[in-house]
């Protein structure tokens, strides 16, 4: 989350054996009320989706790396002097590209085409930029348990409001002792969608623990300050 004022770096490690290239981009995606990313061509973009593009530096583009090595991408916004005040967000991916693959003599030989698939990985990261006087409330709505045989969600909506996105971790606490019962971590709510609605895994062991008067409590992450974005008391069964 950048503010406009000053850079920041993502790290970016070589986690693999064989030295790897890899390539930087930015994407526009816009968030769906069930949560989902739907990709945005540039020629499709809105006014802020296009601001949010052209105010974006950042370098290296692509980076080769040895193993085990990092690499820091800089980062940095420019909003223009006339920019509305609002929330600007694109999406930087980072994306393995595949190496040169020989052939052997035996496939050398062999008449005809022959199509080998090869996996690109990736890894996608929002980069927002929070422009002027912003303000977002949320307040969540329905929490409740659901169960199909052994397979068990908790399942809740989250309501926003305002020019800004939310984003945090979200902590069930047993009412009268405060003991944490349940951490689900790195829920957005972009600025987009007024409401998005989460189907969450639970484990057997946290549902036996989510019986009961509980607190849950959507929070900033950590990194952020913790601040509360919004809770409920409830009971689940």
């Amino acid at each position: 989350i950048l503010d406009g004022r000053r850079g920041t770096e993502v790290i970016l490690s070589n986690i693999g054996s064989e030295e790897a290239t890899y390539r930087v981009e930015l994407e526009l995606r816009r968030m769906t009320p069930e949560g989902g990313l739907i990709d945005v061509e540039p020629d499709q973009a809105n006014a802020a989706e296009q601001a949010a593009l052209e105010m974006i530096r950042y370098a290296p583009r692509r980076i080769t790396l040895p193993p085990g090595q990092p690499q820091a991408v800089r980062l940095s916004a420019r909003p223009g002097a006339e920019l509305p005040d609002g929330e600007y967000r694109v999406h930087m991916a980072f994306r393995a590209i595949p190496r040169p693959v020989r052939l052997t003599e035996e496939e050398e030989q062999e008449l005809g085409v022959k199509l080998k698939l090869v996996p690109v990985y990736g890894v996608t990261i929002p980069v927002i930029v929070r422009h002027g006087r912003l303000e977002v409330s949320a307040a969540l709505e329905q929490p409740r348990i659901t169960r199909d045989g052994d397979h068990s969600e908790l399942r809740l909506t989250v309501n926003r409001q305002g020019q800004a996105s939310t984003y945090g971790d979200l902590q069930i606490l047993r009412q009268g002792t405060g003991e944490v019962l349940y951490v689900a971590r790195a829920l957005a709510v972009y600025a987009e969608v007024p409401s998005r609605e989460f189907s969450l895994p639970v484990g057997t062991d946290e549902l036996a623990r989510l019986n009961g008067p509980v607190r849950v409590e959507y929070r900033e992450a950590a990194a952020a300050g913790g601040g509360l974005i919004a809770a409920i008391d409830t009971v689940l069964r």
